[in-house]
């Protein structure tokens, strides 16, 4: 195999963070962006309220510092928190300018803002309703960057291409540990069904989030953690995996599956009802309907279990019907598909995982512990969200860190250019291995991950429930390495490995983090303990040398 990088930097994922970064990139270095489906499949795509920015004389920074910081109990770095802050107008503007088209007020230059819960104040711009796209901002952002990608000369796209593994110099035998570094990944092109070996100078890892870990889900089908399962495998530090965020209100349906309810819903007036018709959020919190995204549901799975039922329900419905419809399009004509019509009547609702707050830790330009290997958006854990990620501040995180990580990249593509270029870097290798003909082998393993996590690591944890999954994914993970080396890879065997190394990791963080916090409570241990806990859970191959040699 040649020794020549096949790009400068190999981005993978297609979501917000990697196309931005792609398109600035673009300027100074050869880019390659691989996506594992379509380029519009992405949990971008499915961003319903908006994203959060400081565009109002009525608002400003220290006052989203400070929604931002309660949001994240204790476990936000301020530091971290005052730039995103700080940078994130500029970026949004900069959305507009490439052709995001956001809601405006009638002069045509003034954003028009909601308010979701945790916010203080209207700082979320959303997209404008001419698009048809008004509760959902993040298609309407991925619309303009993916426009703008496919007409740009010098960035390469290569979809259907799922990255395996990344490229570790120690482990091909060009590096010393001490120098180790990431050349790159082994991707599975789905046509041909071969592994192939991307080299890259600097690899960045954008893969979104693991709701697919979890039986109920918001998250788009390909959310199976792989960005932070490769990067953990590779010996990177992972942190705050405990804090797994459900959305309070996802639409229960058996035919619409997976089906978000904006936070803005609640943000306009919406009213959480029980099964008897009575509001019941102000008994978990004073800010009633408007707390935070962990109180809120745990309030309703609190409510659940008290009455019995299998859901509650959000009331719109009291608003003008010509508003509901302007200003949530999507939502009202998919629960209408679904039959509710939520001019007139309250809409279904459960709890359903919805954002992982941990990550790939990085520094504030993205960098990650290993050299060469960078993470963005919601595969990293920047030390912004905290214990619990305040809403709509993740498509901000995303277009800040991405346009740090492309003023850092010259630098840290200049130190790389003084090291010498790899030596023979080997193929996949895939021995003697079989097509897998018994596709349950993959599907029951699935499933009972899935199943497992919702039952035993959801929103409510117990220490006895943790160890018993903990035992549970062992067993797991043993008969899925066999699996995985017995047969010719496939996405979904591929997609099965990534996903018991991320319900390992959540376990292991779980279990170490012994109060209550944020996005994490546990019975045992009801009460917030600042003088042992204060602080990021982090992983590594130094604390989790048994699952990261086994798989």
């Amino acid at each position: 195999m040649s020794t020549e990088y096949s790009s400068d930097i190999l981005i993978v994922g297609s979501g917000v963070a990697g196309l931005s970064l792609a398109l600035k990139a673009s300027r100074f270095a050869r880019v390659t962006l691989v996506t594992k489906k379509n380029r519009i499949d992405s949990a971008t795509n499915r961003a319903q309220g908006g994203v959060a920015a400081v565009l109002s004389g009525e608002d400003s920074v220290a006052d989203h510092v400070h929604d931002t910081l309660v949001s994240g109990d204790g476990i936000c770095h301020e530091d971290v928190v005052r730039m995103v802050v700080s940078e994130g107008p500029d970026r949004i503007r900069e959305l507009a300018d490439l052709g995001v088209r956001f809601q405006m007020q009638k002069n045509g230059s003034t954003f028009e803002l909601g308010r979701e819960g945790g916010h203080s104040a209207r700082r979320v711009a959303h997209a404008a309703g001419v698009t048809g796209n008004a509760d959902l901002t993040g298609r309407e952002i991925e619309r303009a960057l993916l426009a703008r990608v496919a007409a740009h000369p010098d960035i390469e796209v290569l979809e259907n291409h799922m990255a395996v593994d990344l490229l570790i110099a120690s482990r091909a035998g060009l590096a010393p540990p001490s120098e180790d570094r990431c050349l790159g990944a082994y991707v599975l092109n789905h046509q041909t069904d071969r592994v192939e070996t991307c080299l890259a100078k600097v690899t960045v890892l954008c893969t979104g989030g693991c709701g697919k870990v979890y039986l109920y889900t918001t998250n788009p089908a390909i959310a199976t953690g792989d960005g932070v399962a490769m990067a953990y495998r590779a010996g990177a530090r992972i942190a705050n995996l405990e804090f797994i965020q459900f959305h309070p209100t996802c639409f229960y349906n058996q035919e619409i599956t997976g089906f978000l309810i904006t936070e803005a819903v609640r943000g306009e007036g919406g009213i959480l009802l029980n099964e008897a018709g009575q509001a019941f959020m102000q008994r978990h919190d004073p800010r009633g309907d408007l707390a935070t995204r962990d109180i809120v549901a745990r309030g309703i799975d609190a409510e659940m279990k008290q009455s019995g039922t299998a859901c509650v329900y959000l009331d719109i419905s009291h608003k003008a019907a010509d508003f509901v419809r302007k200003r949530f399009p999507n939502i009202y004509e998919t629960c209408l598909r679904g039959g509710v019509d939520i001019t007139k009547e309250p809409i279904p609702v459960v709890p359903a995982a919805h954002y992982m707050c941990g990550g790939v830790q990085v520094d504030t330009w993205g960098q990650s512990s290993l050299s060469g290997l960078m993470a963005l958006g919601e595969t990293s854990c920047t030390g912004l969200h905290g214990a619990n990620r305040l809403a709509s501040n993740s498509l901000l995180e995303a277009v800040v860190y991405a346009d740090r990580a492309a003023r850092k990249l010259p630098e840290i593509l200049a130190a790389l250019h003084k090291l010498p270029v790899p030596g023979t870097v080997q193929p996949w290798k895939t021995g003697g291995a079989a097509v897998i003909d018994e596709g349950v082998l993959i599907s029951r393993n699935w499933d009972d991950i899935r199943r497992q996590m919702w039952d035993y690591v959801g929103i409510v944890r117990r220490t006895k429930r943790l160890q018993l999954m903990r035992e549970r994914l062992t067993t797991l993970r043993r008969e899925i390495k066999t699996h995985f080396y017995d047969y010719l890879l496939t996405p979904d065997l591929v997609e099965l490995r990534n996903l018991v190394v991320i319900a390992e990791l959540i376990v292991c963080s779980a279990m170490w983090r012994k109060e209550s916090r944020g996005l994490h409570y546990i019975r045992d241990y009801p009460n917030r303990d600042d003088g042992n806990f204060l602080r990021d859970s982090v992983l590594d191959k130094s604390n989790m040398a048994d699952l990261l040699d086994s798989i």
